[in-house]
């Protein structure tokens, strides 16, 4: 690794000269271009960013410097940046320039952290395995045949290759946890309004998270603390107050942890892995610890209820990609009338605009919202998640953490993860969960097992318990 340490040591070696920042940042662009097969950068902003890690670095050693200066990111093709492309890895926001910048990554920016570039990603989020963006497929950096995750995929393989030292991600179903389980790094869920999501790319509105993917927990504590926190563009945004995450402050233990028995037990999760869980719960009982396998009443329906949700959002979110304001417009030939041109430059530059998976969920959704079954589908789902998450807030009333798998199995192959869309659905069935109850959850690095290949274990606390859950995440990884 290059930064085979914290942000808090890189900015002390800076501070002593023993470390220069404009170097570390070329060496990070460096490996970008020398891994470029990996596909995990759109765009990269090499000047830019060696402009800043000069000015960056004269701040550190004068004392001037912000509480994220040293800190090298590349960020996930979602994120407003003004003055900077936004395609959100879609044909269909061809040649768009963000107009502002998000208020999370506005906030990194603010205390220093370098942007590398924009990410590659699935197509507008959708997707497990990050091969449906407009601009081919991410590779897994410890087997390029395989598949990164998704849809931050671009995100967790650039950190775990070592191009640069965090990213910023958007989880709405697990699309941070499960390609850093793929990829071995650390990718955080902060609870929902927890950061604010003006200027991230809507999917599904009441899902969507701005999530984190780095290579040290410290790091990913200090990046919350910056971006947390009430913000008035954005009316879903906690107005809680922010702790300082990165103290880990909370008391160490003893923990009360629970697991659901039926998803230790389901037919998809991998031998290899439901042995690796096996011997992390036992070395937490070893630790002192109480562990509870528990049964969950409303399992089976948290992914259909999931999907049929976010199906929905999506149909009404990305209706104003039309062609008409900015973006890509369709051609249309041999139209009769000026009525049949708009209709038809409508269909045409959607249909020639969107991928096959987001044309997918925009149909599905719009088939769920429309007048004949609103009711039957999208309004009962709407009650079942109300008691998803009740049921989930009374287990957290008596346990302090919810463990699992994040995902039933390492990272499949590349063409493994095209061929059944239904399949690659079923690759976020422990991660869905957090999203449906707006609660914060995590996923740690877990070691290779005998394919070589990383996969990740998951934490998920209270709503608003990120200090506990960070606090339990550096206990895990400490000691167990």
């Amino acid at each position: 690794m290059l930064s085979p340490i914290p942000l808090s040591r890189i900015q002390d070696r800076i501070q002593t000269g023993s470390m220069s920042l404009v170097q570390l940042t070329q060496d990070y662009l460096n490996n970008i271009k020398g891994q470029a097969s990996l596909n995990t950068f759109l765009e990269v902003y090499e000047q830019e960013a060696l402009d800043k890690a000069l000015q960056v670095e004269q701040k550190i050693q004068e004392g001037k410097a912000g509480r994220l200066a040293g800190l090298v990111l590349g960020v996930k093709d979602v994120f407003s940046y003004q003055g900077h492309p936004l395609q959100c890895a879609s044909k269909i926001l061809s040649d768009f320039q963000a107009q502002y910048t998000a208020t999370s990554l506005q906030r990194l920016l603010d205390e220093d952290a370098i942007v590398l570039g924009r990410q590659n990603c699935d197509e507008f989020a959708m997707g497990s395995a990050n091969q449906n963006s407009a601009f081919g497929p991410v590779k897994n950096p410890h087997k390029p045949a395989h598949a990164p995750g998704g849809s931050s995929g671009g995100s967790a393989a650039a950190v775990a290759a070592d191009q640069c030292q965090a990213s910023l991600g958007s989880d709405t179903g697990g699309s941070v946890r499960q390609p850093a389980a793929y990829c071995g790094v650390i990718g955080l869920k902060p609870s929902y309004g927890r950061i604010s999501r003006y200027g991230l790319t809507a999917y599904a509105s009441s899902f969507d998270t701005v999530g984190i993917l780095s290579q040290h927990l410290e790091d990913a504590a200090r990046m919350l603390s910056v971006m947390a926190g009430a913000d008035s563009q954005d009316a879903t945004c906690s107005l809680k107050s922010v702790p300082p995450y990165e103290q880990f402050a909370a008391p160490p233990g003893p923990y009360k942890i629970a697991y659901f028995q039926d998803t230790f037990d389901h037919e998809g999760l991998d031998p290899q892995i439901r042995q690796g869980f096996l011997e992390v719960l036992k070395g937490l009982e070893r630790q002192g610890n109480t562990v509870e396998a528990i049964s969950f009443q409303h399992l089976a329906y948290i992914l259909p209820v999931y999907y049929i949700l976010t199906m929905a959002e999506a149909s009404s979110n990305l209706a104003r990609y039309d062609g008409v304001r900015y973006g890509f417009r369709g051609s249309v030939e041999n139209s009769e009338s000026g009525a049949n041109n708009l209709e038809a430059m409508y269909k045409h530059t959607r249909s020639q605009g969107f991928g096959k998976e987001v044309i997918r969920r925009i149909l599905l959704g719009t088939f769920i919202l429309s007048a004949d079954y609103y009711e039957a589908y999208y309004l009962q789902a709407q009650k079942v998640r109300r008691m998803i998450a009740k049921q989930t807030q009374e287990i957290l009333q008596r346990h302090d953490f919810i463990l699992s798998p994040t995902a039933p199995s390492v990272a499949p192959l590349l063409d493994q993860s095209k061929q059944d869309p239904l399949q690659e659905y079923l690759n976020d069935i422990y991660t869905v969960h957090a999203n449906l109850c707006g609660l914060p959850a995590i996923s740690l690095p877990m070691p290779p097992k005998d394919t070589s290949l990383p996969w990740g274990i998951q934490a998920t606390a209270g709503a608003f318990e990120e200090d506990n859950l960070l606090t339990f995440s550096k206990y895990i990884l400490d000691k167990v």
